[in-house]
């Protein structure tokens, strides 16, 4: 079974996932070059994609894995 993400949020320096099993990954930014580039209204819209397996960030064209992050391949 994979690991859903239920909600996103960021600092200034770190992109977190909240899992609905109440884990929270916490990458930094930078692992990203079109996260750490992106403005805060482009970070912050963000669509959890099917049931939580992935984030999709339209604005940037960025897409994330749970079980990516969680490899941290993602």
């Amino acid at each position: 079974m994979s690991t859903l993400a239920q909600d996103v949020s960021f600092t200034d320096d770190d992109l977190i996932v909240s899992l609905v099993d109440g884990r929270k990954v916490v990458v930094p930014l930078v692992r990203s070059a079109r996260l750490s580039n992106a403005s805060k209204s482009q970070l912050e819209n963000f669509e959890i994609l099917g049931d939580g397996e992935g984030i999709h960030w339209p604005d940037i064209d960025e897409d994330l894995s749970v079980d990516g992050l969680l490899r941290g391949t993602h």
